[in-house]
């Protein structure tokens, strides 16, 4: 969890600059909304937030994990800091009036006191009203963090009396290094980046039994369209649907599919861009030397036309079928 000053400066240069600037000029707001994406930072970037507003005797705007403090805070026990999570489904008003209550208290420790809400979009109206009037009267020594992955789930008055720090998503070589480096397969990785920005939802898909299916039936799709549309129409009827039958996964698979075509033409290209499907270069390879560029785009286009439609709850054996259609070349 805690990262080095360099990876979080690789994380959010603009996110640290921020924090450090407002520490090293004593310009520090009394309250903070961390909104971004999971697997963004928001976590690393608290903790290194809230170890430098405690430490004794930072380094350079960077705490110097050796005094008492930070000792105490890397231990979990730091009398001045205080946590608040979701208990169950919500944030309930108990939880914020404990917060206050504690943080109304002298500190056993002298110096500034901080509260960390995870999740905040997670309080109900009465828990929210009840932090809004303490953020509305603040006290001199605390600070607050609020973490949010939903702003606009987060009440306007409660907004307008943060300061708004917001996390970009991570870049996808980024977050493929993440993910390899938590042990899934390059190949894996490579698909599951272009599906989404999160590091956690990426970890979800890739661990799921349908979605390793769902990436084999495209990729068993593609060379079956360019060999024989009609096993491709089998295929869609005997495989597809079955598989594909939330809207949602439809969505995704259609999107799979466009990028097996987008990764063809790429290559096509002589592109060096980070592939999709890295481990079907070698087809892919064959497939660029037998078709042009015209045709090429119009598959792409054929794919992306079926993807308007989808939401149009239009018959989707139909949809797919004609989908086969279009891709078959000539």
């Amino acid at each position: 969890m805690h990262k080095t000053i360099e990876e979080l400066q690789e994380m959010q240069p603009v996110v640290l600059k921020r924090l450090q600037g407002a520490y090293a000029n004593d310009r520090l707001a009394h309250a903070y909304l961390l909104e971004g994406p999971s697997g963004s930072g928001k976590k690393e970037l608290t903790h290194f937030f809230v170890k430098l507003l405690l430490c004794e005797t930072p380094i350079d705007n960077v705490p110097c994990e050796t005094c008492r403090s930070c000792k105490l805070y890397e231990n979990g026990n730091h009398p001045n800091i205080l946590f608040i999570e979701p208990d169950g489904q919500n944030i309930k008003i108990d939880q914020i009036r404990d917060l206050i209550y504690t943080m109304n208290k002298t500190a056993l420790n002298s110096g500034r006191k901080i509260y960390v809400i995870e999740q905040a979009d997670r309080m109900n109206n009465s828990s929210a009203n009840a932090l809004l009037k303490f953020l509305e009267e603040p006290e001199a020594n605390v600070t607050a963090l609020l973490l949010t992955e939903r702003l606009n789930a987060i009440m306007s008055t409660i907004r307008s009396r943060c300061q708004l720090v917001s996390f970009q998503p991570l870049s996808r070589p980024k977050l493929m290094e993440r993910l390899m480096s938590d042990g899934m397969t390059g190949s894996m990785a490579a698909t599951v980046s272009m599906l989404t920005q999160s590091e956690q939802e990426a970890k979800r898909l890739s661990e799921e039994e349908q979605f390793a299916d769902e990436r084999k039936l495209v990729l068993k799709l593609v060379e079956t369209v360019a060999a024989n549309v009609h096993e491709a129409l089998l295929l869609i009827q005997s495989d597809w649907l079955p598989l594909f039958k939330e809207k949602e996964d439809a969505e995704r698979g259609l999107d799979m599919l466009l990028f097996a075509y987008r990764d063809i033409a790429t290559v096509k290209a002589g592109l060096e861009t980070a592939r999709t499907y890295p481990d079907m270069e070698e087809t892919w390879k064959q497939m660029a030397l037998q078709r042009s560029f015209d045709v090429l785009s119009r598959q792409l286009q054929a794919v992306l036309q079926a993807k308007q439609q989808l939401p149009r709850n239009m018959n989707r054996t139909l949809l797919m079928e004609q989908l086969m259609l279009n891709l078959q070349e000539g």
